[in-house]
């Protein structure tokens, strides 16, 4: 690397003589064009300036905005603020300013979440005169949007002279990403003209705020009134609207769409969301045919764990664990959302001896430091078998930073299935260290005693929760628990 760029500029591996730059600069460019990894591109950043590069002169600064675009751009906006500043402390009376560079540096700004630093480069906008620009007025846009200053970003949107379509999906993403979905829409139906980008932003706002019936009517208008054809990024960001409403018939719509546009052969990651939502749609016949159709060498991590997760999630977790030896035989290594799925599964089918064993694999063979799911797999998982003992010793032994008081409401509703008082007891004051107001563990300690013919008890602890004013609810049953917070 270091004698690459020494033949660039002109000089030996090591040799710090000034070398002559205008004949090599060329080089220098078509480096920085192949976005370089930060690594080579400080390596770049450090020979300009010890080999005596002046930022001052009119001629390089074209050299000075491709650092800047490979750092803002690349993932190192911090780099890109360090270079600015250090050309300003070296250069005060001059620094190449043009609508890239200050672009470039907004853009630096969004990806570090520097709105202040932001608003000093809006400046430098309105001083230079830059205002009309619509490059540089639409990176202002997104600089506010992504720093979540909606209210500035809405009023450079307004004030813009001139608007091109990336300015209008960068508002219409800053508001999705905020949830100001109807706003967003409005936004969105005022566009003067709109593409795929356009509709799949709206469409994935919708489903990603869990309204799916919208999110497939805007895709149905997509095609119908703008007569755009969805992209693999469409059909990705609309298919968990489909599964979450159930709909198998579009779910069959959407794999048929995909192998006329040649979107399943060209794009695993549509085969991935298609098994998953034929899953989630409850055609695990669907899911497997279509994985089985996969060649061996295509299937990654993701398509043997989404049909390992189908397979768990309709309780049959025999295929399940079927599936995950498949995998290991083709030499594939789990990961924490893979062993999730098969913990699950042994949840869901009482498999205690195995679900021990994948646990004890994932930890002492995979390497794999388990999550607070994990741990509530496996307390559930042991306490629907009424190793109750057992349950309480890991919910015990996990770190206590990831200590959390819906481990404990799973145990005590394993307490009040199997009737243990005793454990219970002991279970409902630790709830009760961290939190006094949630009905349901009031509720399943009563049930508790009621089962055990604890009457007066069982009225004592209806009365504490009348006298804390705790809120009358539900009980929460493992199931529950498990739907919404495990597996």
């Amino acid at each position: 690397m270091h004698q690459r760029l020494g033949t660039i500029f002109g000089m030996p591996r090591l040799s710090y003589c000034r070398p002559s730059l205008p004949d090599h600069e060329h080089q220098i460019l078509s480096l920085l064009s192949r976005n370089p990894s930060r690594h080579l591109s400080l390596q770049i950043h450090s020979k300009l300036v010890t080999s005596g590069y002046h930022w001052n002169d009119h001629k390089r600064t074209i050299i000075w905005n491709s650092l800047l675009r490979v750092y803002s751009q690349g993932g190192y906006p911090d780099e890109a603020l360090k270079l600015y500043n250090q050309a300003l402390q070296t250069s005060p009376s001059f620094l190449p300013t043009d609508t890239f560079t200050l672009s470039f540096l907004l853009k630096a700004c969004a990806n570090s979440h520097r709105p202040i630093l932001g608003r000093q480069f809006h400046g430098n906008v309105v001083k230079l005169g830059l205002g009309f620009h619509v490059y540089v007025e639409t990176a202002l846009v997104n600089m506010y949007s992504v720093c979540g200053c909606l209210d500035e970003a809405m009023r450079v949107f307004d004030e813009m002279p001139e608007r091109n379509l990336v300015t209008w999906n960068v508002m219409i993403t800053g508001l999705v990403k905020v949830g100001e979905l109807d706003i967003a829409l409005s936004l969105f139906n005022e566009m003067p003209r709109r593409n795929v980008i356009s509709w799949t932003g709206i469409i994935d706002g919708f489903t990603r705020a869990n309204r799916p019936k919208e999110a497939i009517a805007l895709f149905h208008k997509m095609m119908a009134v703008d007569r755009l054809e969805p992209n693999e990024i469409t059909v990705l960001t609309i298919l968990p609207a489909v599964w979450n409403l159930g709909n198998l018939d579009m779910c069959q719509f959407f794999q048929g769409y995909c192998e006329k546009t040649g979107f399943v052969a060209s794009d695993i990651r549509v085969i991935n969301a298609l098994i998953d939502a034929y899953a989630k749609c409850g055609s695990m016949k669907n899911a497997l045919r279509l994985f089985e159709e996969i060649i061996a060498n295509r299937k990654n991590l993701v398509t043997w764990t989404s049909i390992i997760s189908g397979f768990a999630m309709h309780g049959m977790a025999k295929d399940a664990l079927h599936w995950f030896q498949e995998m290991e035989k083709q030499g594939l290594s789990p990961n924490h959302v893979t062993f999730l799925s098969v913990l699950s599964a042994c949840s869901h089918g009482g498999l205690v001896k195995e679900g021990l064993g994948f646990f004890s694999k994932m930890v002492n063979v995979y390497q794999i430091k388990p999550g607070i799911k994990h741990y509530g797999c496996m307390i559930d998982m042991l306490g629907r078998a009424g190793m109750l003992e057992e349950a309480e010793k890991m919910a015990l032994d996990m770190p206590v930073e990831m200590m959390d008081v819906v481990i404990w409401r799973t145990l005590l509703g394993a307490c009040s299935f199997h009737g243990d008082v005793g454990m219970g007891e002991r279970i409902m004051r630790r709830i009760l260290e961290s939190e006094r107001d949630y009905g349901a563990d009031y509720i399943l300690m009563s049930n508790i005693f009621v089962g055990v013919g604890r009457f007066g008890h069982a009225e004592k602890v209806r009365g504490l929760m009348d006298e804390k004013n705790v809120p009358k609810m539900k009980a929460l049953s493992l199931l529950d628990w498990r739907s919404k917070n495990t597996c």
